[in-house]
């Protein structure tokens, strides 16, 4: 009896405990976050165009353009309704007879208790000059919601690309800094060696220490400006703010080659711009617009057929017993107008205004463009020359910096000649950086002032 006594208090004591813990691991094993996802340029791209909701609404606006379409059709297709009528008589109608003999005249009931009318009508356009010039426009409007979708795109892929390296020039800033702090951390030690052994002063060890301290809040901030730019990229990208990603990408000079001549430049923007692209569209669309308008001066022409069916049968009667004529007919309808009180003229009148009016924002588009092109392209020319000089810069100050670390350990250098080489490494290493990504941002602005797409097929 005691040893199952001794069993059961070991039961309670471990075996019940341990199950409890158990249980618990399994409850809150499950992850807290979503998986991390690493994205390149072209992969956080490509999510972008398929979860970005600006994209969305410009699918939308293209599905309605072709709906539009198919409404405009409608107008030349036969039009066919039917309608049953049903009629139950609460007090029938009388007929007045003539008075017989001077009394009162007398009536008759001539309506039934039910009555029924069913009627099929056909009607076909056969010429409608009007109804064919807005299908012309609509179509044209269809290849302008195909513009303006690709202007979208455009749009979202800059904006992506843009946040992207925002993103990773953070990160890079962050790195230099860090970078930094790991370099007068170790000059902190040193001299705290070198100040044992009498070669410093006391002074050399306290700048030591405010040197890494006051890198504290530029870390700080940094480490903010990551948090943030990866929350506006994910933002771009259409995903959600608790997604975790890490960005595989880097801060190198892209192998894409650009127009030298800003002329060719120019002319390669024509081709492609969406925007020219949709504006030289609406100017065909406005023509149609016009003949549109001006077709309604035309005569409609249409077919027409009706049959119809009616009956009508006191209560007693099946609906199967009465009788059911019927009677059929087709014709023509010629119909023209001959005076709109002046409608027709003033649409014609305002339809060829707005042509002219898009016409005048056309040629303000192109030379909008062509002042865009020759600013972008003088910006990336800047930015490759600027990367041409920060790049000699870093080992120069690369060497500098090593060279006065060892004159200050050997005991012949300043802690001023050594702070200085220190941040113009720093200096120069930034310099650098941000040559490159104004390069990578340069060549952003660059593809989508030329019209091109800007990801990698």
């Amino acid at each position: 009896m005691r040893r199952i006594v001794s069993w059961l208090r070991v039961i309670l004591l471990v075996v019940v405990p341990l199950f409890l813990l158990i249980g618990s691991s399994f409850l809150y094993a499950a992850p807290t976050s979503e998986e991390t996802s690493t994205l390149t340029l072209d992969e956080a791209v490509r999510t972008g165009i398929e979860k970005s909701r600006n994209l969305e609404i410009a699918r939308l606006d293209r599905d309605m353009a072709g709906q539009k379409i198919r409404e405009t059709w409608s107008k030349v297709l036969p039009q066919i309704t039917t309608s049953v009528t049903y009629t139950r008589t609460l007090k029938p109608s009388v007929m007045l007879l003539p008075p017989n003999q001077g009394f009162f005249p007398s009536t008759l009931e001539i309506s039934s208790d039910n009555a029924a009318h069913a009627t099929l009508d056909v009607r076909q356009p056969l010429f409608d000059a009007s109804s064919f010039a807005g299908i012309k426009a609509a179509s044209i409007v269809r290849k302008m919601s195909e513009e303006a979708y690709r202007s979208a795109e455009a749009a979202v892929i800059a904006d992506i690309k843009l946040s992207y390296f925002d993103a990773l020039i953070a990160k890079k800033q962050l790195t230099l800094i860090e970078q930094s702090i790991a370099r007068w951390e170790q000059s902190r030690k040193d001299t705290r060696a070198m100040f044992r052994q009498g070669v410093v002063a006391d002074i050399d060890t306290l700048k030591a220490f405010l040197s890494v301290e006051n890198l504290r809040p530029d870390q700080i901030q940094a480490e903010s400006r990551v948090a943030t730019t990866l929350t506006k990229l994910k933002n771009a990208m259409g995903i959600s703010a608790e997604s975790n990603i890490v960005l595989s990408g880097k801060l190198e000079i892209p192998a894409t080659s650009y127009p030298s001549d800003i002329n060719a430049a120019y002319l390669e923007a024509l081709d492609a711009r969406p925007e020219l692209r949709q504006l030289e569209l609406q100017v065909q669309a406005e023509k149609e617009q016009i003949s549109s308008v001006r077709a309604e001066r035309f005569p409609l022409l249409s077919a027409f057929g009706k049959l119809e069916t009616q009956t009508a049968f006191n209560d007693g009667v099946k609906p199967s017993n009465s009788r059911w004529p019927a009677s059929s007919s087709v014709g023509l309808q010629l119909a023209m107008p001959l005076f709109t009180g002046y409608r027709i003229s003033a649409q014609v009148e305002q339809a060829k205004i707005g042509q002219l009016q898009t016409r005048s924002k056309l040629e303000d588009l192109k030379a909008n463009i062509r002042a865009e092109i020759e600013v972008r392209v003088l910006n990336f020319r800047e930015s490759q020359k600027r990367i041409e000089v920060q790049s000699k810069t870093i080992n120069v100050a690369e060497r500098s910096y090593n060279i006065s670390l060892l004159r200050f350990k050997e005991g012949i250098g300043s802690r001023l000649e050594l702070t200085d080489a220190e941040l113009q490494l720093n200096k120069s290493k930034t310099n650098y950086l941000q040559a490159v990504y104004d390069y990578l941002v340069a060549t952003i602005h660059l593809d989508k002032a030329l019209g091109r797409r800007g990801i990698a097929k």
